[in-house]
């Protein structure tokens, strides 16, 4: 590394840093906002507020964790090429996620809530569903906590890379690096995808429900963007 560029992302780091603090006060700002305005739902304890096992604390938690990992993904590969539209997608990908998990835990904080459970993961799912027998569950099938999807190798919910992965990641460069993000965000956005449904239907908070839908929205538009740049470097998803 040449002493030019070692310079150059020391300068970066404050501005990184400002960023963040930026963000992190918006977002406490903007989640204040929301749920101030919004009605007050079922579900809720007497002062109001969502229950611990509730649809609401339980999506809250889990796609935190997702999104968590979303956003690390984004951060290896803008490290592993040099290709302006990956790292664009990446920098929107970290973005929009990071700033979506900090409302998220804003709401857990705000309910006095923990930010995890000693239950396991989409088990708001299964409860949820067994809550609404005779209802078509087709989205959210496989994904509730005693479902067909078996934690393993850090890859906690559907979608979701194993370390294997991610250390092939850590180690691809060029349009390697771009194939296998490209690859492994896409599965990790289909699996957000269901439990961002699954959340549509079961939370009752107008305001958490809201942003499961634009969730859907935005991760559906950028899994074809994906399949779009995979079919551009000849691989597909």
């Amino acid at each position: 590394m040449s002493d030019g560029t070692a310079v150059g992302r020391a300068a970066r780091q404050p501005l990184v840093a400002g960023i963040a603090a930026a963000l992190a006060l918006l977002t406490l700002v903007a989640v204040a906002v929301l749920w101030l305005t919004s009605d007050r739902s079922e579900g809720t304890t007497d002062t109001g507020t969502p229950k611990d096992t509730s649809a609401e604390a339980g999506f809250a938690r889990d796609m935190s964790v997702h999104h968590q990992q979303a956003v690390e993904m984004s951060f290896i590969v803008r490290d592993r090429t040099g290709d302006d539209e990956v790292r664009r997608l990446a920098f929107d990908i970290a973005s929009t996620q990071a700033t979506q998990s900090g409302m998220l835990q804003g709401w857990l904080d705000m309910w006095g809530l923990g930010k995890t459970s000693e239950d396991p993961p989409m088990t708001w799912m299964k409860n949820g569903m067994d809550g609404m027998e005779g209802m078509d569950h087709g989205s959210m099938k496989g994904m509730d906590g005693g479902g067909a999807y078996k934690p393993h190798d850090g890859s906690l919910m559907p979608g979701m890379a194993t370390n294997t992965q991610l250390d092939e990641l850590r180690k691809a460069k060029g349009k390697a690096a771009e194939v296998l993000y490209l690859k492994l965000m896409t599965a990790h956005h289909k699996g957000g995808v269901e439990m961002a449904k699954g959340a549509v239907e079961l939370v009752k908070d107008p305001t958490e429900k809201h942003l499961a839908t634009t969730m859907v929205q935005g991760q559906q538009s950028e899994i074809q963007l994906m399949a779009d740049m995979l079919k551009a470097r000849g691989a597909s998803s």
